[in-house]
């Protein structure tokens, strides 16, 4: 398949699905993260499940794992993908004053599933943020992006350590 097909873009210049139908299937593996920076007293809310809105970390890995599972609702010609794994893990990182979250997907497919992995993340990082909100308006979702890339023709990926 040459790269020249992998396209959004059709003939004509308009926005279109690329086509993967001649992509042989593989083993595709990606991982993402981000953090969600807040004020020390908001973190020590999440730690203490003092929030009156719930268990944060729980309803944020939800909320990431069920975004992954519609990335191609989100993302606009995203090819809707069926996962064979999807963890997210969220953490407090008490020394940066943030909740580290991390992703990780895998399918067997003609396309890879870093959009669903960054998707998880932004997610989850979108659900702490509305729920710590009415308490820290100075809340940040910040360090989103693609951690490591398996799989397809374009080969493997590793994001350089921050």
């Amino acid at each position: 398949m040459s790269e020249a097909k992998l396209t959004h873009l059709d003939e004509a210049g308009a926005a279109r699905m690329v086509d993967v139908s001649a992509k042989a299937e593989s083993e595709r593996y990606a991982a993402a993260e981000g953090r969600v920076l807040m004020a020390a007293p908001t973190l020590a809310l999440i730690r203490e499940g003092a929030l009156k809105k719930g268990d944060v970390l729980t309803i944020a890995r939800i909320a990431g794992i069920m975004a992954a599972k519609r990335t191609a609702e989100w993302i606009p010609l995203c090819h809707p993908v069926a996962l064979t794994h999807l963890h997210v893990e969220l953490a407090l990182d008490e020394a940066g004053l943030a909740v580290t979250i991390r992703a990780t997907a895998r399918t067997t497919g003609r396309t890879g599933v870093e959009m669903e992995a960054l998707t998880a993340v932004t997610a989850a990082a979108l659900t702490v943020y509305d729920m710590v909100k009415a308490v820290d308006r100075a809340v940040e979702i910040t360090g989103v992006r693609l951690l490591e890339k398996q799989g397809g023709a374009r080969g493997d990926y590793r994001a350089e350590a921050r």
